[in-house]
């Protein structure tokens, strides 16, 4: 009896399962927010603004275009005004190194 009870501590203590182990928490890092995310909450304001009822469905990054002096960050929202759904592209154009708005240009989409 006593060579069974040695077996198994011995057997648990080489084992790989640690309960302390078990019960820790793991910490994980949070993703950093995107470069884009001002601007696209800029461009949710703007829509906001422009369709004051509106209701945002959807929101997508297409990209940004950089130029000499300024760069333009262009989204597209998915957004449903008076029962009708229509895409609409919001470009952000601002200087690179102030970040200061120079024009933001809206247009809905062909659809």
């Amino acid at each position: 009896m006593k060579k069974i009870i040695v077996s198994l501590m011995v057997l648990i203590a080489l084992s790989e399962y640690n309960p302390i182990r078990a019960l820790s928490v793991e910490a994980h890092a949070e993703r950093p927010e995107p470069a884009y995310a001002k601007w696209g909450r800029l461009a949710m304001e703007t829509a906001k603004k422009k369709y004051p009822k509106a209701k945002i469905l959807d929101y997508l990054h297409i990209g940004r275009e950089r130029r000499q002096t300024t760069d333009i960050e262009k989204f597209k929202l998915w957004i449903e005004d008076e029962g009708k759904e229509f895409g609409l592209y919001i470009d952000i154009e601002f200087d690179s190194k102030t970040d200061r708005v120079i024009r933001i240009n809206t247009r809905r989409s062909a659809n």
